[in-house]
């Protein structure tokens, strides 16, 4: 007979930030030790608020099916005399496996004992089971209280643990538990006894908790769009700001306040940021974009007295706008480029400079970057001077107050200075992008700023030595390196990554020899990742290996050759890529020399040399186009001459001048192929 089981872990408030991941790791948790414990079930579903986790199992099994299991036993020689007769070793092995000597069976050297363990009922199952519910979650920081030993993300008060009706007994921390649950921390004050696992929702509802998180997010926003709808506006939604108020609320109210008109003469970002980032509220917007003189939130709990509920919040979000305007008038009493001179009080890097000389070795690596991207001289000129202005927002009380609004100030300012669009644009942009699923810079000029900020974090980070090793990266160089590879492959950038690098390092004080160290770090830096993108895209790990090999240069075009060599299928090219790697093989090693087509003496290498020249004419073309897909068919036509060559040719010959000769000529060949990818990699 199947039962239904609920086991709920009561704490303090847990952070609503990993709420989501917890659930998530928790189902799987869930999953994975029922299967362990060979308790059949129907389904999981895992509940999770503030203060509580709870897994409640559908139809799960009464108890764990018999299992027959072959036990070894000692060695048939051991365990039987010259007679036959079973010896104290088969004897005492019998008498352990509880069956009678007679029952063992021989297979190969051993003997063997075939019994069945008898399943255990779930009520016997479920409290060891429970408990690593609770020690099996991973938390990055994880609570110790009182005296206990114990540690789970937040300190544990209750326990709920039932198998149907009945109560299955166990202890975490010195908390025993029980069918009594809490409710709503100040709408129910009295304790909440669940009699059975499928009334465990609605029962908790009448004590004003919404247990399901996706009902409580749904409930929040549909209450919200009424809300708005009410004011005739629209909510800016954000889903992230969305999922935290989720994990904040238990028993969820919409409600709105009033923001005073004179604080919407701020930018809209001013604006923004005290309220969603610091309040965690709701912008409401007009349909054109613009905003309402309100802002929407969430209470936990009822409407009762709603209304003094609206003004306490109302009063908090006019403090910090309050805050914001000052801060807005301080900052407009000079001018964006007038707070640059600020900088220099800011410090970038131990031994790095100051935010000056920051922006300073911005203007020199943008001007680099548009030599190489061909810009028109508008395009320099805006991008030196969105370098030169870069970093003057740091300065100013806004940003010192919110940080950040870093960039986003940097452009309101700008603007209000007269600089142009582009101008401001690439200032902010130069952060971009600021997450994963961020969007990038929109155009070169933000790109290329964005790009050398970035590098010269890079650069300034891994000459300090401060290289990121396993999960610790404080300066976010993983993030900002992905975003790097991305601003050039979603802006379809040829160029070589390494001529920045070495700019970015030529601008930084420091010893030549460790700069080309640190050069080379950089540069394998930026390969792990491309790595880790190509393979998150779904492209074969031997494919990523084979566009990977040697310098990385232009990252771009790294892209278009592996998605070449899954669109053209050349890993099914069995006879090409074994040609490639006799060719790798006798080449191992081996430096090449010029080659001289007149010590060509064998009919097979003066074919390959035709053959080979009529490809590249062919080859050459398609490479320089980064049409690699469309250069197979000549490499491919390339496969019989090079094995005749290999199969007649003896390339190893006492005359040095022939051999190097040879050797430098498959070298040659060997080239064109790796200038798309090291076949030998593939498999």
């Amino acid at each position: 007979m199947s039962k239904n089981l609920l086991f709920e872990i009561g704490t303090e408030e847990m952070p609503a930030n990993i709420m989501s991941d917890v659930v998530e790791q928790l189902r799987e948790l869930a999953d994975e030790k029922f299967k362990e414990a060979r308790i059949s079930f129907e389904k999981t579903d895992v509940y999770a608020t503030p203060r509580r986790l709870a897994v409640i199992v559908t139809n799960a099994a009464d108890g764990q099916p018999d299992q027959a299991v072959k036990k070894r036993g000692p060695s048939i020689k051991a365990a039987f005399d010259e007679k036959g007769n079973p010896t104290k070793a088969a004897l005492g092995f019998a008498k352990g496996q509880h069956i009678d000597p007679s029952e063992l069976v021989k297979d190969g050297e051993y003997t063997w004992a075939e019994v069945v363990n008898r399943g255990r009922a779930v009520e016997e199952v479920l409290p060891e089971l429970f408990i690593s519910l609770i020690t099996g979650l991973n938390f990055s920081r994880s609570m110790r209280w009182a005296d206990e030993e114990a540690h789970f993300i937040r300190p544990v008060r209750w326990l709920v643990a039932l198998a149907g009706e009945e109560i299955i007994p166990l202890e975490f921390a010195h908390v025993k538990s029980g069918n009594i649950s809490r409710g709503h921390r100040f709408l129910c004050k009295e304790p909440v006894k669940i009699t059975k696992p499928e009334d465990y929702k609605e029962i908790m509802r009448k004590a004003f908790v919404i247990v399901d998180q996706d009902e409580r997010r749904d409930m929040i926003a549909t209450g919200l769009k009424k809300v708005a709808d009410e004011l005739n506006g629209q909510v800016w939604h954000n889903e992230s700001l969305l999922e935290e108020i989720n994990y904040l609320v238990e028993y969820p109210t919409p409600l709105y306040g009033r923001i005073d008109e004179d604080f919407l003469k701020l930018p809209v970002c001013a604006v923004v940021t005290p309220m969603r980032d610091h309040q965690r509220y709701y912008p409401v917007r007009k349909e054109d974009g613009s905003l309402l003189p309100y802002f929407l939130t969430v209470r936990n709990g009822g409407d009762r007295a709603i209304h003094n509920v609206q003004i306490g919040n109302e009063r908090v979000l006019r403090a910090r706008l309050d805050d914001a305007k000052f801060f807005y008038d301080g900052d407009r009493k000079k001018s964006l480029e007038e707070h640059r001179a600020d900088l220099k009080r800011i410090n970038y890097q131990e031994g790095m400079g100051n935010m000056a000389d920051k922006a300073d070795r911005l203007v020199e690596l943008v001007e680099a970057v548009g030599r190489d991207w061909n810009f028109s001289e508008e395009e320099m000129s805006d991008a030196k001077r969105a370098a030169y202005l870069s970093k003057s927002d740091l300065a100013t009380g806004m940003v010192t107050e919110f940080t950040e609004l870093q960039g986003e100030m940097g452009r309101e300012y700008a603007l209000l200075d007269g600089e142009n669009q582009r101008v401001a644009d690439a200032i902010f942009e130069q952060y971009m992008p600021r997450f994963a699923g961020d969007i990038l810079p929109s155009d070169n000029v933000g790109r290329a700023l964005s790009l050398a900020d970035k590098l010269d974090n890079l650069a300034a980070t891994f000459l300090r030595g401060l290289i990121p090793t396993g999960s610790q990266d404080p300066f976010a160089l993983r993030r900002q390196t992905i975003g790097a590879v991305h601003i050039l492959t979603e802006g379809k950038i040829h160029w070589d990554i390494r001529k920045g690098i070495q700019k970015a390092l030529e601008l930084l004080p420091g010893e030549e020899e460790q700069k080309k160290t640190t050069a080379l770090q950089v540069e394998d830096f930026f390969r792990q990742r491309i790595k880790t993108i190509l393979l998150d895209q779904g492209i074969d790990y031997d494919v990523v290996d084979a566009v990977l090999t040697g310098a990385v240069d232009d990252i771009y075009a790294v892209f278009l050759k592996a998605q070449a060599m899954i669109d053209s299928r050349i890993k099914d090219e069995e006879e090409l890529r074994q040609a490639v790697t006799r060719l790798a093989n006798i080449t191992k090693g081996k430096a090449a020399v010029s080659i001289l087509p007149g010590l060509f003496k064998e009919e097979a290498e003066k074919d390959l040399q035709a053959a080979f020249m009529a490809a590249l004419r062919k080859i050459a073309p398609a490479y320089k186009e980064y049409r690699y897909a469309d250069a197979l068919p000549h490499l491919k036509e390339l496969t019989a001459p090079i094995n005749a060559y290999l199969d007649s040719v003896m390339v190893m010959v006492d005359d040095e001048a022939i051999r190097n000769n040879r050797i430098s000529f498959l070298i040659r060949i060997l080239r064109v192929y790796q200038d798309w990818g090291d076949f030998t990699k593939l498999v």
